[in-house]
């Protein structure tokens, strides 16, 4: 090592003043670090609540133009009021991220199975979806008539998990793939047997979801 040898992490050299528009602009851009479509608009709208319609406009899915104070000293004031608005992000995309050796799994996003069904070696992975239909019950509309409320479809999803053992694990409606891995995982599945499952529900179309390998 040599010591008047040294590193910043994410650190830079400033060799000379950066030209900058902040102070002269009537304007400000704000650069989101993870550009979409549905918070580049949440974040303009929010803008425009506060300060009044037409202040903000997205330019595109990373880029948002806010007016802003001419006055350099309400400047740093303004963009420290935007800073601290609320606004409600969108939902991440969804994705599950495997490490095949530890067996680690991290689920992002709400990420749900459609009927399918999957055997691997000895386990077998059934994922069933009926629809129950809700024909209603009459409604009482006055002078003595009635009507028949409008039937609903209701799904009724199950999922089986099943080795030599026998052993099965049933769900309700609305099966998530936490509760599929948690199904799979306590009849004592290896990480491998976990991955070559969840690829298969992908290539069937039945994960609806970017599945990543590591």
């Amino acid at each position: 090592n040599i010591p008047t040898v040294g590193r910043i992490p994410k650190g830079a050299s400033v060799e000379r003043l950066v030209p900058t528009e902040f102070l002269d602009a009537d304007f400000v851009i704000l650069n989101l670090h993870r550009g979409d479509f549905t918070t580049a608009n949440n974040i303009t709208t929010a803008i425009n609540e506060t300060f009044g319609e037409g202040t903000a406009i997205s330019l595109d899915t990373n880029s948002i133009r806010v007016v802003a104070p001419q006055d350099p000293t309400l400047k740093v004031g303004f963009v420290s009021v935007l800073e601290n608005l609320e606004v409600v992000r969108s939902e991440p995309p969804a994705k599950i991220i495997v490490n095949s050796r530890t067996g680690t799994l991290v689920i992002s996003g709400n990420v749900k199975v459609t009927p399918a069904a999957v055997s691997h070696g000895t386990l077998s992975v059934k994922v069933n979806e009926d629809v129950n239909v809700d024909g209603g019950d009459a409604v009482a509309i006055g002078d003595g008539a009635q009507a028949n409320a409008e039937a609903q479809a209701v799904p009724d999803t199950q999922i089986t998990v099943e080795e030599e053992t026998a052993k099965a694990f049933l769900f309700d409606a609305g099966v998530s793939l936490n509760e599929l891995v948690d199904a799979i995982n306590a009849v004592g599945a290896t990480p491998s047997d976990l991955v070559a499952i969840l690829e298969a529900l992908r290539e069937a179309g039945a994960l609806n979801a970017e599945l990543i390998v590591i």
